[in-house]
Formats: C-alpha cells, structure tokens, sequence
C-alpha cells in the first residue's frame, strides 16, 4: 500500500559534496561506515553522525582527497547507498562556472533545472527485465529549494533562486563554441556532476536538491583567460566555508518530523513501472529492492 499521506516521516538528511563539507562544528556520533550496494561501492564511506538531534548522513561524491573524476563516479552505488542509510531528503552541493554575467564568483545557484550532456554513464537502476519510466519534469524537491532559499538569505550569502544546470561530460572544460551554445539556450552554470544524480534520486524516490557555487565565469566570459590560480582557490576555499554554513543550517530545518512531500519526489514510482509482473526478472528485482521496495512488494 502506498505510505497514507497523514503518516509522519522522521527524516534523515544526505549531503553529497566535496571532501571537508562534513567538517562542522556540532555534529556527533561521527562514524564512518562501507556501506555495499548492488550496483557496487559507493565513491567512498559514507560519514554517519548528528547534528542537533537530526540525523545525517554525509558522502564525499569524488571520495576522500578527490580521486575519482566524474565520468566514472559510480552514480547508482552513491545514491542506493543513501537510500541503504535511509536517507529521505539529499542536498546536493557542486562546483560551477557561470554562464550569466549577473551569477559571478562566489555566487550561489538553487536550480530549479538541468540539461544532461553527459554520455558515459549508468543513467538508471531500472533495466532489461524490469522497465520503469520516471518523470523528471521538475527534477529538485521544491521543498528543500524553499529551505535553501531561506538559510541563504539568513546566512547573507549572495544566491539566485532558480536557474538552469547545464551537465556535461568532462573532464575537460567547453570549447568557446560550447559555452557560448549554453548560453544561448539560457542555461546558468556548468558542471560535471549532477546528472544522472538527480535522475537516480528520483528513482530512488528521495527528495533532492542542488545547490551550485560558482567558482568562476566559463570561457566565454572576457576575463575567463587572465583569471589565476590563486584567485580560483580564493574562491573555493570561501565557497567550501558558505557550504558548511549552509548545510548546518538546513539539517535542523528538514529535520523536523513530516508528512509526504507536497510534490511527490517520494512517490515517483507509484505509477512508472511498465513490465508485467510475470515478465520482470527476478536477478533484477533483488538489486532494485533496495530502491523500489516499497512499490514492487505491492
């Protein structure tokens, strides 16, 4: 049976980010911990704690010290393993460039979209033996969005509410061709991350919502060439402060007990399944439980 939408949910909080984005004052009971998936092992541990009585969960999306680049950051093990932990709301946090004049260095983006550009990677749980089609139309949890918003306007961190992410392959950056294309098609940042995250959350039925900190304007931006090093670190260093800010904040805000999310991230697979019962593979079905129990026990 579906869950009742009188039922309260004690949430449990995910934070995918870079590695120091779990170094914040007053959380407890930290411990890390492997945990397995059927789709293999996450980017690295995941870091269990809690943070005024809410708990938590924290993965560095890279691993620790940053050596899995993004084409091969194994999407499917991270977002299960948050799903294996009980995580019910994830903030994603990533690194961008900016594609608009008015988003600049130190800015932070709650994007409301994504364009996926991205082509070498594991898109799905779903598969030959068991096929399910999800909507992403609005693919962030409007929810957390509103959460975001808030601690940033009280944090007096400069934001921007809505925008559009535009994924792409990597590791390399655009050519100027590429982001001058981005923008024409109205994007706001650029990154390398973000999908199939967003995508796999959905199947996962886990609220998700991303916050992008721009680091720098990309290529097309006049300055893009005589930017330095050492002006790029800056930033980061002053972005990676913002985001502990920011994620201290927010986990006590979504902590607090719920009913269902208002725009029905958690019930994203109560309609999409497509094969029959009798026709979906079993193998398959013991991986996908882990995800999508609760629709396919029913």
């Amino acid at each position: 049976m579906p869950n009742s939408p009188a039922q309260k949910i004690k949430p449990v909080i995910g934070i995918i980010g870079g590695s120091g984005l779990y170094d914040i004052a007053g959380l407890e009971n930290k411990e890390w911990r492997r945990v397995d998936t059927p789709w293999g092992a996450p980017s690295d541990e995941l870091l269990f704690g809690t943070l005024n009585g809410v708990r938590c969960v924290f993965l560095p999306r890279h691993g620790r010290g940053h050596p899995i680049p993004p084409s091969r950051l194994n999407y499917r093990a991270n977002i299960a393993a948050m799903k294996i932990a009980g995580v019910t709301d994830i903030i994603s946090l990533s690194a961008v460039g900016s594609l608009r004049e008015d988003l600049p260095p130190g800015h932070f983006v709650i994007v409301d979209q994504f364009i996926d550009r991205s082509f070498a990677r594991e898109k799905s749980f779903f598969d030959t033996g068991c096929v399910a089609h999800v909507s992403v139309a609005d693919p962030v949890c409007p929810r957390i969005g509103d959460v975001a918003e808030q601690k940033l306007k009280e944090l007096n961190i400069a934001h921007t509410r809505g925008g559009t992410y535009l994924v792409m392959e990597g590791p390399q950056f655009s050519t100027r061709a590429e982001s001058e294309l981005y923008r024409s098609w109205g994007c706001a940042v650029i990154g390398m991350t973000n999908m199939p995250e967003a995508k796999l959350a959905r199947e996962a039925e886990i609220c998700y919502a991303t916050v992008a900190m721009v680091t720098d304007y990309d290529c097309w931006h006049q300055d893009h060439d005589s930017v330095t090093v050492d002006a790029v670190v800056r930033v980061m260093q002053q972005n990676a402060e913002h985001a502990r800010s920011l994620v201290k904040a927010m986990i006590p805000a979504l902590g607090k007990s719920r009913g269902l999310c208002p725009a029905g991230c958690d019930r994203a697979l109560e309609h999409a399944l497509i094969t029959a019962p009798e026709r979906r593979e079993p193998s398959l079905l013991s991986k996908l439980e882990v995800v999508a129990g609760r629709v396919l026990s029913h």
